[in-house]
Formats: structure tokens, C-alpha cells, sequence
């Protein structure tokens, strides 16, 4: 009589595993993960779009997370910003830009303007339009520059992104939608016509983005609980910039 507790190949039966079967059926095998030199490599399973809105904090950070992320396994990144052009409290600086320069891989352009539209800072509201609809054309290029190019394989690290990415953000886009700035079936139009190897990551809106339901595989609202700035507190150098 055979014994309950396994199957005939010696493994235990379903809901009845053992610390050696979950360290088997685990990502790693149950080794410590360690830094590995970066060397090119092409992602075996990219190519869903992610939407990340809400009025917490964290949106962009998370994208750059997954951009860092990507970079360290070898993929080719890209990170095009929408409306970040800050407020006088942030210096002509980011973290993130210096950080970026330093790993292989990833890159970013900024084609915000100063301020934000719609928040009476001075800024020109036109100027505002002009950079958002400059920021559409450009995604578009890298997008079907993404689909001319083999991203199943590897590309180089250094490439122009010109070249093809697998990871594409597009920081802020979501914003510059709900504001009036990009038209919702333009975006719509643009996420339709992206290879299906590229992973592409959009980010901004305090408005749910109702009209990525039907294409975006991974929506995700950050929610707001607390704030420093509801205290007076400004943008830190380091967390905000």
C-alpha cells in the first residue's frame, strides 16, 4: 500500500509541502540572491502595460524602481518624463537623473515645463501644451522605434533609445491627460500599437484612468493616508528630488 502523504515520484501530495519542494518550486531555488556584473540580456516575459495613478506618493518612485530593477537583469530602459519641471522648492537637480547616469542600461529625458498646469504659478498654460504634445510625438517615436527592433534579444546598454527598449516609462503622462493636455483615445491609440515585447509603464493621474480598463494587464492606485506636505513640510531633497 502506497503512503498517503507523497506521490508515486516522491512528492508530497498537493498542500503538503515540505521546506525542500518549497525552496525547489521557489524563484532562485532558495539562494541568496547576490549582485552579478550587468551584462546585455533581453527579457523572457515582458510586455504588458502597467498604469500606476492616485494622490498618494510613490508613483514615479515605483516606476524607477522597476526601471532599476530591469536595468540591474541587463534590459534596455527608457524613462520619458511628462510635466516634471517642479516648483521653486526643488532645485534644478534630481536624484534620480544622477543615479540613472550612473547604471548601465538606463536612460531618461524630461520634456516637462516649469510648474504645473492648471495650478496659477506663473508658468505659461501654453507652454504647458506645447511641451505635453512634444512628449506624446516623442513616446510615439520610441514606441514604434521599439517596434522595429528585436527585443527579444539583447541590446546594447549604451544604445540610443532609438535603437529599441523593453521597459518604456512614461512619467507623468496620466497627468498631463487628466489635465487636458493629451487627448484619452490618442494614449489609447499609442498603447494599441506597441509591440508586444515592450513593457510599458504609465504614471500620474489623481483621476482613476477609466479608459485603460479594457488595455492596461495592471492598475494600481496609490493611496494617500498622510502627508507632510498637508503640514507645511516642502519637497526634501532626497525623497522628493
Amino acid at each position: 500500500m502506497s503512503d498517503d502523504s507523497t506521490t508515486s515520484d516522491d512528492e508530497p501530495r498537493t498542500g503538503q509541502q515540505t521546506p525542500e519542494t518549497t525552496r525547489r518550486n521557489t524563484p532562485g531555488k532558495g539562494r541568496r540572491p547576490d549582485a552579478r556584473a550587468i551584462e546585455p540580456s533581453a527579457p523572457e516575459e515582458f510586455g504588458l502595460v502597467q498604469a500606476w495613478w492616485g494622490g498618494g506618493k510613490g508613483k514615479t518612485t515605483a516606476a524607477l524602481g522597476m526601471g532599476f530593477r530591469a536595468a540591474g537583469h541587463g534590459y534596455r530602459v527608457h524613462l520619458l518624463q511628462f510635466m516634471k519641471g517642479g516648483a521653486d522648492s526643488v532645485e534644478d537637480v534630481r536624484g534620480e537623473y544622477n543615479a540613472i547616469a550612473a547604471v548601465p542600461g538606463i536612460s531618461y529625458e524630461n520634456l516637462g515645463h516649469y510648474g504645473w498646469a492648471g495650478m496659477r504659478d506663473g508658468s505659461d498654460e501654453d507652454d504647458h501644451a506645447a511641451q505635453a504634445d512634444a512628449g506624446f510625438k516623442r513616446a510615439r517615436e520610441l514606441v514604434d522605434a521599439a517596434g522595429e527592433a528585436e527585443l527579444t534579444e539583447p541590446l546594447a546598454l549604451d544604445g540610443d533609445p532609438e535603437d529599441g527598449v523593453h521597459l518604456l516609462i512614461l512619467d507623468e503622462l496620466l497627468y498631463a491627460v487628466s489635465m487636458g493636455l493629451l487627448d484619452e483615445a490618442d494614449v489609447l491609440d499609442l498603447i494599441r500599437s506597441k509591440p508586444d515585447a515592450l513593457e510599458l509603464v504609465l504614471t500620474g493621474s489623481h483621476d482613476r484612468p477609466a479608459y485603460l480598463d479594457d488595455v492596461a494587464d495592471l492598475v494600481t492606485q496609490v493611496k494617500k493616508e498622510k502627508h507632510p506636505f498637508e503640514a507645511g513640510q516642502r519637497a526634501r531633497k532626497g525623497t522628493e528630488f
